[in-house]
C-alpha cells in the first residue's frame, strides 16, 4: 500500500472499526479471537506499524506488569515468574520484578509513578495502608493478606498440610513434627495450624520446632530433633528448603531418612525429585498459579483502561495441592 499506512486503512481492510483495530493492537484479551485474527491478517497487509511511545503517552499507560516478591534469590519464584512473563509478553506486556522490601517510601510510589498498569504482589507482609493507597490493579498471589483489598490466588495450605500428617500416619508415624516457617508469615501460620488440627482430629502427638523456610532453620531443626528423649519419626517441613536442612543434618549425625525418619518437604522446588534421597513433598503448582494471576491482572488492567477503574467484583481462588511421593518416607521403624 502506498504512502503512509494510517489506522483507518486497517479498519477498512479488516472490516472493522478504528477503535476495534486500536483495542486488538493495544488490548488483544478484549477482542474476540475472530475479529483479532482478522486484525492482525491486515496489520501485516498493509504493513501498519503502531507509534508505541505516542500511544502509550496519550493512554498513560505503562504497558508494563510489576511483581513484587520477597528474597528474590528464593528459588521458589523462578517458575511463576516464568510464567507471568510468558502471558503478559503474549498481550504486548513487559514484566518488572522488584524486591518488595524496598522501603516503604519507595512501595508508596509504586501507585503514581506511572511505572507499571498493574502489580501481581506476593508478600503479605507490607502495611496495608500503603497496599491499599495503590490506585492499580492489583492480585495477591501466594502470600495474601486479608486486609488488601484485592483478589487473591493461593493455595489451599491447611489442606496441603493434611495432606501430609495423613500420608505420614498412613505409614505407621504416630509422633510428628513439624519445622515451621516465620511466625509473621501468613503462608506459615496457616501450614502450621493445618498441622496441628489434622494431628489433632487423628489423635497424633505433634511438637513444632520454629523455623524459617531455609536449609540453615532446617539444619538447626535436625539437631534439636536428635536431642528430644523420643524423637518423632515423621516430620513435616514448611519448604523443601528447610527439609534437605533437616535432611542433610540427619545423614551428617548418622540417622538414615527414611529409615530413622520420614521427611515431609512442602512446594516441590525444582531440585526436589533430584534431592537423594528424592523428596516428598508437597506440589505447588507455580506454573499454573503464576499463568492464572497473569491473566487476571491482564483482565484487570483492560478493564481499568476501559472503566477507568479497577474490577473489584474479581473473586478470589484456592488452589489445590497434591502429594508427591518419592524416598524420604517410609513405614515407621517397630
Amino acid at each position: 500500500m502506498a504512502g503512509r499506512v494510517r489506522i483507518v486503512d486497517v479498519a477498512s481492510l479488516a472490516g472493522v472499526s478504528t477503535a476495534t483495530v486500536s483495542r486488538a493492537l493495544s488490548s488483544p484479551e478484549t477482542v474476540g479471537q475472530e475479529t483479532r485474527q482478522r486484525v492482525m491478517d491486515a496489520v501485516r497487509a498493509t504493513g501498519y506499524r503502531i507509534n508505541s511511545a505516542a500511544r502509550d503517552l496519550r493512554q498513560r499507560r505503562a504497558r508494563s506488569v510489576l511483581i513484587l516478591a520477597p528474597n528474590l534469590a528464593n528459588t521458589y519464584f523462578s517458575r511463576i515468574f516464568a510464567a507471568i512473563q510468558e502471558e503478559a509478553s503474549s498481550v504486548g506486556l513487559t514484566v518488572q520484578i522488584s524486591d518488595s522490601r524496598i522501603g516503604r517510601d519507595k512501595l508508596v510510589s509504586l501507585g503514581y509513578d506511572g511505572r507499571a498498569d498493574g502489580i501481581v504482589l506476593l508478600d503479605g507482609t507490607i502495611d496495608p495502608k500503603v497496599v491499599n493507597g495503590w490506585n492499580l490493579p492489583l492480585i495477591q498471589l501466594s502470600e495474601w493478606n486479608d486486609a488488601y483489598d484485592a483478589p487473591r490466588l493461593v493455595l489451599d495450605n491447611p489442606g496441603a498440610a493434611r495432606l501430609a500428617v495423613d500420608h505420614l500416619a498412613k505409614l505407621g508415624h504416630r509422633r510428628l513434627l513439624h519445622v515451621s516457617g516465620p511466625e509473621d508469615n501468613i503462608l506459615a501460620q496457616t501450614r502450621r495450624d493445618g498441622f496441628l488440627s489434622a494431628t489433632g482430629e487423628l489423635g497424633l502427638k505433634p511438637q513444632v520446632l520454629q523455623g524459617d523456610f531455609t536449609l540453615s532453620s532446617g539444619t538447626e531443626a535436625a539437631r534439636r530433633w536428635s536431642d528430644l528423649p523420643r524423637r518423632p519419626t515423621g516430620v513435616f517441613c514448611a519448604s523443601d528448603e528447610c527439609a534437605w536442612g533437616f535432611i542433610s543434618e540427619c545423614v551428617r549425625l548418622g540417622f538414615s531418612v527414611p529409615g530413622d525418619v520420614s521427611v515431609v518437604g512442602f512446594d516441590d522446588i525444582d531440585f526436589a525429585a533430584h534431592f537423594l534421597p528424592a523428596l516428598t513433598t508437597l506440589r505447588q503448582p507455580r506454573e499454573e498459579m503464576g499463568r492464572t494471576a497473569a491473566r487476571q491482572i491482564i483482565r484487570m488492567i483492560a478493564g481499568s483502561a476501559a472503566e477507568g477503574g479497577q474490577d473489584d467484583d474479581m473473586p478470589g481462588e484456592l488452589i489445590v495441592p497434591k502429594l508427591v511421593v518419592r524416598s524420604t518416607t517410609g513405614p515407621a521403624a517397630g
